[in-house]
């Protein structure tokens, strides 16, 4: 059954044009030169037995490319892999920025260019490439695409229901990846899209033979999966902080990357698989893993942020349990936390590594 949402489609189709003006809000966000105060290994230390008691195993903070602060505990230890379970996400959201300065695609061109089976359809017809990576795309989220015993997810998603106009709602989960997974095999003419991610990304930052979760036809599940270290979780960091350089080489253009911290009209507050902080320091604080958990017509994503007195070009890699990669452009800082998933306050664990406690 096709489900329309409640909207003004003129005022969507308008947004929706304005795409330049929204990505000059990218640009602020990663340009951004604003010193703040160095941050405080006491600071740091606060944040971590914080953290440690919420059943925190790792937490690295690290600015201007300096580590100032580790700390393991909970089993946890610097050679120590752990699940970033969506974190993985991000990764896939630089393959695929990389692919468009290879030319294999826009961000802008419709998805059914190359998945003609969509052509007539009259919604899935109008997705774009971009809509599939801010999750705005309009598909059913498809958590079952998880499942181990899955032969072809790629087919499996490509078929899924659309529940609501592209561009008019956001709906997490791992069928708008997925679908992208199909759309970057069949651009890479049915080479493999995991291969293309290692070349490309994972290489260059010294993540070699990384495992992934994959079908039975070998397509890679790209909404989770990487087991990581902190310091490798950094590396992404690192690059994003390098303005698209890192380890001696460009991965991908800065101003390609900068798309990916632009958000859409559904969420402002989520780009192309990176959590934004722009909202701050006027949004409402929210827990996004208790707003992913409610079904999505119920979530409301409008005026909110992760942390008021964090600097609204933070930038977040976000798995469930509260694996998180916290980027601040502004402060040249990233600071990487892992753990078991008991509940964890974002903003409260900020505000500590900060030195900004209420």
């Amino acid at each position: 059954m096709r489900v329309i949402f409640n909207l003004n489609i003129e005022r969507l189709a308008l947004l929706r044009r304005m795409r330049a003006p929204a990505l000059s809000v990218g640009l602020l966000l990663l340009t951004s030169t604003t010193a703040l105060a160095e941050l405080r290994a006491g600071d740091c230390a606060r944040a971590a037995k914080y953290s440690e008691g919420k059943r925190g195993i790792s937490m690295l903070v690290m600015q201007n490319g300096r580590t100032i602060f580790e700390h393991y505990a909970n089993g946890g230890s610097a050679d120590g892999k752990w699940p970033i379970f969506s974190g993985t996400k991000s990764f896939w959201g630089i393959a695929a920025l990389v692919a468009v300065h290879d030319g294999l695609f826009k961000l802008d061109d419709h998805v059914s260019d190359t998945i003609t089976e969509w052509r007539s359809d009259p919604l899935r017809s109008q997705i774009t490439i971009r809509e599939l990576l801010n999750f705005t795309d309009g598909i059913e989220p498809a958590p079952h695409l998880h499942r181990e015993s899955i032969r072809d997810r790629n087919a499996m998603a490509i078929r899924l229901s659309i529940l609501t106009e592209p561009g008019s709602a956001f709906t997490y989960g791992p069928s708008h990846l997925q679908i992208f997974s199909e759309l970057l095999h069949r651009k890479l003419n049915g080479r493999s899209t995991f291969a293309y991610l290692e070349g490309h990304v994972l290489d260059t930052l010294g993540l070699n033979h990384l495992e992934y979760k994959k079908d039975r036809r070998g397509n890679p599940l790209l909404a989770t999966g990487f087991k990581l270290t902190a310091r490798e979780w950094a590396r992404l960091g690192a690059l994003v902080l390098g303005r698209g350089f890192c380890r001696g080489q460009q991965i991908v253009p800065e101003i390609t990357l900068r798309q990916a911290f632009v958000g859409s009209f559904a969420n402002p507050s989520y780009g192309l698989t990176f959590w934004l902080n722009r909202q701050a320091p006027t949004g409402r604080e929210i827990d996004i893993e208790s707003m992913l958990d409610l079904p999505w017509q119920r979530a409301n994503w409008m005026n909110i942020c992760i942390c008021n007195d964090a600097p609204a070009d933070m930038l977040v890699a976000l798995g469930s349990g509260y694996q998180r990669l916290f980027i601040i452009p502004s402060m040249n800082a990233l600071i990487v936390r892992q753990g078991w998933g008991a509940k964890f306050s974002d903003a409260d664990f900020l505000r500590l590594v900060l030195g900004q406690s209420r």
